[in-house]
């Protein structure tokens, strides 16, 4: 039973990580303040579920045009000065969120921030995540990650029931000044971080981003773990189905949209914390896949669902397959990568972490127009089944991935850098 739970020895061995892990928990946890907000303050000011996906087309844009210009340069700078500077960005596009709140501002102003505050983001995560297999050595990558999904998924545990609360009670404003406030300790855990530029060996610029794609489309089990989470995200995000099925179903109480959110956080953190049963097996690519199965045919239920609690249990499974997926995809996606690479692939990877479910939110917001939200949700999760089923049949590369065993070197260099 002990191998099943999460592996805590990343935290408790490695200084530097431990700093970086609370920062960005914390962070972590103001950023679902500020998410849950964007889509309220939409939704309240339209009702309109197509504006409602309409964010996820403005975030992905900027997303993927910054995230590949700063491929040109992630491996060729000081990580940790650029992570600081996006995140100063942050939390700034924070503050003005909240002042477009209180005066009542255009949607269209809100959109705007929202698209800096993706570009920005795209700077920040990527060099962040660069960081994992620098500040730990290989056998403990798998369990980093998970640990960094457990941060993701606590505070997506708590902080949409909370931000729904505080809409409900103080309006929109605060929730942003909390996720403004909340980048502060991202700072501080940047702040313990070593300076660590990449070791590439070419140049910075276009040719240096072509590199980068070239190097994940000829990694077969790179490429394969993308499209996996492509197939997840793109054909099944429910985000932004979440107000339109609380309206039509459950009341539209800003206080019960927060639940939705916090079951499929509820769903994660038990996941994370029996992450050892994933992160110890040495087949991600296989757990990737069954996880995408899983999380489709848990949406479609959802869609499905009678009553309130058996949609926000079927949403804390879908959690709970996403949290392993996710670590699963991190850890066949880094282990297969080289660290001249590690800054280009991590923004690769951030950009089908994040734009995927916002494109997946703006097709399912349109679906949802032409239908409703509960059909919409059923529509997508049958089709990721679909998709990652053909995945499955095609992608052997993929489902044979295992963890490459350590050099003596390589751990060596992880230990190295422990502050």
């Amino acid at each position: 039973m002990r191998g099943a739970l999460l592996d805590l020895r990343p935290l408790r061995d490695h200084r530097a990580f431990r700093r970086l892990w609370i920062g960005t928990t914390l962070s972590g946890f103001g950023g679902q303040f500020g998410g849950f907000a964007v889509v309220f303050f939409v939704w309240d000011r339209t009702h309109d579920p197509a504006l409602v996906g309409l964010l996820g087309l403005v975030t992905a844009v900027p997303l993927i045009t910054v995230a590949l210009v700063g491929s040109a340069f992630v491996d060729h700078v000081d990580r940790r000065r650029l992570a600081a500077g996006a995140t100063w960005g942050l939390l700034a596009t924070s503050l003005l969120m909240a002042v477009t709140a209180v005066t009542a501002s255009p949607v269209g102003v809100m959109l705007a921030l929202a698209a800096a505050h993706s570009g920005l983001s795209a700077l920040a995560y990527p060099a962040l995540r660069a960081f994992v297999p620098v500040l730990l050595p290989a056998p403990r990558l798998a369990a980093g990650l998970a640990l960094n999904h457990l941060s993701f998924q606590l505070a997506m545990l708590l902080g949409p029931a909370a931000a729904g609360v505080v809409v409900a009670l103080a309006g929109t404003p605060v929730c942003f000044v909390v996720d403004a406030a909340s980048f502060g300790a991202a700072l501080i855990g940047i702040a313990g971080l070593p300076r660590v530029t990449g070791s590439s060996g070419g140049g910075a610029g276009l040719r240096a981003v072509g590199a980068g794609l070239l190097f994940a489309v000829r990694t077969r089990p790179v490429a394969g773990a993308l499209l996996a989470d492509l197939c997840a995200t793109l054909l099944a995000m429910p985000v932004a189905l979440f107000p339109v099925v609380n309206s039509e179903k459950f009341g539209g109480s800003p206080a019960t949209l927060g639940l939705f959110l916090t079951a499929l956080g509820v769903g994660g953190a038990v996941a994370s914390v029996l992450s050892g049963l994933s992160t110890r097996a040495g087949r991600p690519g296989l757990v990737l896949l069954a996880c995408g199965a899983v999380w489709g045919a848990a949406l479609a239920f959802t869609g499905l669902a009678p009553t309130l609690p058996a949609a926000l249990a079927c949403l804390a499974v879908a959690g709970a397959a996403d949290t392993w997926a996710v670590v699963a995809r991190g850890t066949v996606v880094q282990s297969s990568t080289p660290d001249a690479f590690q800054g280009r692939v991590a923004a690769l990877e951030h950009v089908v972490g994040v734009a995927g479910p916002e494109l997946g939110n703006l097709r399912a917001g349109l679906l949802a127009s032409a239908t409703s939200g509960a059909t919409a949700l059923v529509i997508g999760g049958l089709t990721c089944l679909v998709g990652t089923a053909l995945l499955a049949t095609l992608g052997s590369p993929l489902r044979r991935a295992t963890i490459q065993p350590p050099t003596p070197a390589a751990v060596e260099a992880g230990q190295a850098v422990d502050l």
